[in-house]
C-alpha cells in the first residue's frame, strides 16, 4: 500500500502544490474506493480539499490542489482558460529530427481499447510543443509544453510521432531500461541473481507550473525529478558517449 510520499512544494491560505510520486492515483477509483490517491491523502491532512487539475496514475509530478471552493473555481477557470503554463520532462525512444516543434492533432477515445486514446481527425483539438534537450545513445530526453489537458496527450502523440515515452504500457512495449543494454561491458555483481532495471514505470514527469494568483502575483513552481528517473539519466549520459 503506497503511504503518504508526496512533497509538498508550496502552500499558502487557498492552494497546495504537491509533488505527486508514479504509481499514486490523483483521485480515489470510482470502481474501488480502497486504492490509495493522492486526494485522499491530502484530504486527511487538510480535511477539505478540491481537485484543481489532474495527472495519469503513472506520470509524476506537480500538481495543485485548492483548500476552499473560491480557490477552486478560480483555479479551474484559469486551466481551463489555458492560462496556465505546464511543462514536463519525458525520456522517449529514439531522437527527434527536428530538436523543436509543435504537434497540433485532435484526439478522440480508442475505438477498440477503453481506457485508451488515440490520434483521430473527430476527436477534440490538443496542441503540444516539444523540445529535444539531450540524445542518449537509443533514448532522448525531451521537454513538452501542454496547451490543451486531453488525456494520455502528451503519450498519444509522442507514439503517433514514432518516439514513445519509455516504460509506457498503453503506448509503447512497457520494457524496462536495463544497464546491460546500453552497457557495453556489464556484469552482474556477485550478489545479484538477476539484473534490476533501472527504470521501469512510465518515464514522464510534470516538472513545471506557471500561474497568476488570485492576488494577481505570479507564481512558478518546480518539482524536481524523482530519484530513479534522476539515476537513470545518469546511466544514460555515462554510456552513451
Amino acid at each position: 500500500m503506497i503511504k503518504n510520499t508526496f512533497t509538498i512544494l508550496f502552500e499558502d491560505e487557498n492552494i497546495v502544490a504537491v509533488n505527486k510520486p508514479s504509481g499514486l492515483l490523483t483521485v480515489p477509483d470510482r470502481f474501488d474506493q480502497n486504492i490509495p490517491s493522492l486526494k485522499n491523502q491530502l484530504r486527511d491532512k487538510y480535511g477539505v480539499i478540491f481537485v484543481i487539475h489532474r495527472l495519469d496514475r503513472d506520470t509524476s509530478g506537480l500538481l495543485l490542489f485548492a483548500k476552499n471552493d473560491i480557490a477552486h473555481k478560480f483555479y479551474s477557470a484559469s486551466f481551463e482558460q489555458r492560462e496556465v503554463e505546464k511543462k514536463y520532462l519525458g525520456i522517449v525512444y529514439g531522437f527527434f529530427p527536428n530538436p523543436e516543434g509543435t504537434i497540433n492533432k485532435p484526439i478522440a477515445p480508442h475505438f477498440k481499447v477503453e481506457g485508451k486514446m488515440m490520434v483521430d481527425k473527430k476527436g477534440k483539438p490538443s496542441v503540444t510543443h516539444y523540445k529535444a534537450i539531450e540524445k542518449l545513445g537509443l533514448y532522448s530526453l525531451a521537454e513538452f509544453k501542454i496547451e490543451t489537458g486531453r488525456t494520455h496527450q502528451i503519450r498519444v502523440y509522442l507514439q503517433d510521432h514514432g518516439n514513445p515515452i519509455v516504460c509506457d504500457e498503453l503506448y509503447s512495449n512497457n520494457e524496462p531500461i536495463f544497464l546491460s543494454k546500453i552497457k557495453k561491458k556489464f556484469n552482474l555483481s556477485k550478489n545479484e541473481l538477476e539484473e534490476r532495471p533501472l527504470l521501469q514505470r512510465l518515464a514522464l514527469h510534470s516538472y513545471f507550473l506557471s500561474f497568476t494568483n488570485q492576488e494577481g502575483k505570479l507564481c512558478e513552481i518546480e518539482a524536481p525529478l524523482p530519484k530513479d528517473m534522476q539515476a537513470c539519466l545518469q546511466q544514460l549520459r555515462k554510456n552513451s558517449k
